[in-house]
């Protein structure tokens, strides 16, 4: 069983920047394919960007790339996602993930943090 924690989100005008982390309570992270998605009230859930164990080229959303970085610390067992040039429309419940990574989807979720950006 796999626990993760988000933190970091918050409010923030656009145009500012934000740093969510995830804690994950689990032997190994290395184990596990990381990723965050994000939720906005009545849209689809959306995968932002994920990672592989070794961190090697990341998956973005089209909508973030160049804007958001994710990495990893194995070490620490924590996931991090950088935020910048924030928009309007970043505005949401974002969720760390993970998931061994021979699965397709992903297994375990956090309850997420809200991450609000003001115009």
């Amino acid at each position: 069983q796999v626990q993760l924690v988000e933190s970091g989100g918050g409010l923030v005008q656009a145009g500012g920047s934000l740093r969510l982390s995830c804690a994950a309570s689990v032997r190994e992270l290395s184990g596990y394919t990381m990723g965050w998605f994000r939720q906005a009230p009545g849209k689809v859930r959306e995968y932002v960007a994920g990672i592989g164990v070794s961190g090697g080229t990341p998956y973005y959303a089209n909508a973030v790339k160049g804007r958001f970085t994710i990495t990893r610390d194995n070490a620490k067992n924590t996931v991090s996602l950088q935020m910048n040039s924030l928009k309007p429309e970043d505005t949401a419940v974002y969720l760390c993930a993970a998931k061994e990574t021979w699965r397709a989807t992903y297994e375990y979720w956090g309850e997420g943090t809200q991450v609000t950006v003001s115009s």
